[in-house]
């Protein structure tokens, strides 16, 4: 029928930090042997999982630009995490990494946004409407670059990366009790809507 045009509904995301948000944090991780899961990392992303949220991980790596690991070890790693996350039923739609030095001052590297902007168009996404969770002000800071809603984890550095004086929306214990702020502040969202 002429003039019936359906705009294309964008997606939401959980972009999610790496090392001392889903893993244990140790300097440069280089092997699988040390890639250890936070406590309730797996309940929170199976949570997570049952949401409409994409899952996408946004992770610094200038282990690989140091030489201390090649991507080749890095992509072995997630494979590995992902094939392990899967067999417990949860979906990671997307990993995005960034492998240069910081002396190398791309757009990349958080707080830069350049990959979350890659995801964005990748998974047509609202930036507004998602969320960035990790444990340095760091990750804070990128989410804010990028116009999402932040939560802070006080696992890892615990925000005490001194890096960035940022403000969090929410600061949580642990990845489980952020995913759990997201679930409270989407249902108070469809009620209203509801209403």
């Amino acid at each position: 029928m002429k003039g019936n045009y359906f705009a294309m509904s964008k997606n939401k995301a959980v972009f999610l930090d790496r090392d001392g948000t889903i893993n244990r944090e140790v300097n440069y991780l280089s092997s699988i042997n040390d890639f250890k899961f936070l406590p309730r990392t797996i309940d929170a992303l199976k949570l997570l999982s049952s949401t409409g949220y994409k899952i996408i991980i946004i992770t610094n790596q200038s282990g690989i630009a140091r030489g201390y690991f090649d991507k080749k070890k890095l992509i072995g790693i997630h494979k590995k995490m992902c094939d392990d996350l899967v067999a417990k039923g949860v979906r990671i739609d997307g990993i995005y990494y960034c492998p240069h030095h910081p002396d190398e001052n791309c757009g990349c590297r958080k707080p830069g946004i350049d990959m979350l902007k890659r995801a964005e168009k990748d998974f047509c996404l609202n930036l507004q409407q998602s969320y960035m969770i990790g444990d340095t002000t760091t990750d804070i800071k990128t989410g804010m670059n990028a116009g999402c809603k932040t939560i802070l984890v006080r696992t890892g550095y615990a925000g005490e990366d001194g890096r960035y004086t940022v403000k969090p929306d929410h600061t949580a214990s642990d990845l489980f009790e952020a995913v759990k702020i997201i679930v409270r502040e989407n249902e108070t969202k469809e009620n209203i809507v509801k209403v």
